[in-house]
């Protein structure tokens, strides 16, 4: 009988799902879950704004609660998990950096877009000069390819980077398109490779699955899909699914279905679903993150929420560009033109 591989499990439901939630989580919430996390033996629970250290801002959304607060609370509640933390350059800072470590962060990802890696060098730097576990990922990674992001995860591991990855922003990925991208990056360098889904087209697990038989060693999961749009992988699914194919994650399986049951009824109003713009969005290829200002400027403005999406995604908007959603619907609504070929050539 074959040994089951180990494959290391990273829940970014305190961060990632404070997109669904417009960055709102308090305390209790935020003790509540962490708990709960550290119970099932979940390895790394990860916290803080969905945009990651220093982001709580107007243009992406005002956090109920300070970095500081957030850290401090995780932090007590976790005893065997480790914590996590998120970083974007230019939301977040080296003194953020500093906060993070000053609370006891175990592990701190650097982000940067798929094609500016460059971007992370400094933030590295600084982390292995204090002896922190650093990675880095590139989002929207769908929009490089397979090769260049096996040149920039190599770029990452020289900067420091002791683990590296990519984020399915937009949930635009099928199973063969990550198994692609995974074989590259692991055969380009020698850290951990991770993979993150997102559920727009509903292949989050299958994905996470491909990328784990690609050599990818670290799959990220949300406790019922916590996340913007359609949700991230589903962490309750993953888990149960991968040890069935021959992969030990170490969580108890119970308590992982516990801890589920606590984000639905504590964090989230309803748990996140595959719905129409989800679909457009995970076609378009933008960050599903888009969603819920999409909405409510295509409604102001009189748009469809739908022609916002394709043509921010012609547009090759990513995150951080916010602003631009307003641009779109009000060209949109001037133009009165629809989006027909770009539909088409999505699908």
């Amino acid at each position: 009988m074959t040994e089951a591989k180990p494959i290391l499990i990273h829940d970014p439901s305190l961060r990632d799902g404070h997109h669904a939630v417009r960055h709102s989580l308090g305390a209790d919430q935020l003790r509540a879950y962490a708990l709960a996390a550290d119970a099932a033996g979940i390895p790394v629970v990860e916290v803080g704004h969905g945009n990651g250290l220093g982001a709580s801002s107007l243009q992406v959304g005002r956090a109920r609660l300070s970095d500081d607060e957030m850290l401090s609370i995780t932090r007590d509640a976790l005893t065997t998990s480790k914590l996590g933390v998120f970083m974007l350059p230019g939301w977040g800072s080296i003194a953020d950096l500093e906060k993070a470590v000053a609370h006891g962060v175990d592990l701190v990802r650097i982000g940067t877009h798929c094609t500016e890696s460059s971007l992370a060098e400094r933030h590295l730097g600084f982390l292995r000069e204090r002896g922190v576990e650093a990675h880095a990922v590139l989002l929207m990674s769908h929009m490089a390819t397979p090769a260049q992001l096996a040149e920039h995860c190599a770029q990452l591991v020289a900067f420091g980077a002791t683990g590296v990855g990519i984020m399915d922003s937009a949930g635009h990925y099928l199973p063969a398109d990550v198994t692609e991208r995974i074989s590259a990056m692991c055969a380009a360098v020698d850290v951990p490779v991770m993979f993150h889904g997102h559920n727009n087209l509903g292949m989050a697990v299958a994905n996470s699955i491909a990328a784990a038989d690609a050599g990818a060693s670290i799959l990220d999961a949300c406790a019922r899909g916590f996340g913007a749009g359609a949700g991230n992988t589903q962490l309750e699914v993953l888990v149960p699914v991968l040890e069935r194919v021959g992969y030990r994650t170490g969580i108890d399986l119970y308590r992982l279905l516990d801890a589920a049951d606590i984000a639905e009824r504590e964090l989230m109003p309803a748990p996140p679903k595959v719905d129409s713009i989800s679909i457009v969005s995970g076609l378009a290829g933008v960050f599903s993150g888009f969603k819920a200002r999409v909405l409510d400027i295509s409604a102001r403005e009189g748009v469809d929420p739908r022609d916002v999406f394709f043509e921010l995604g012609r547009r090759q908007a990513v995150a951080g560009q916010e602003d631009l959603i307003v641009d779109v619907a009000l060209a949109l609504r001037e133009s009165g033109t629809g989006t027909t070929d770009r539909r088409a050539s999505h699908v």
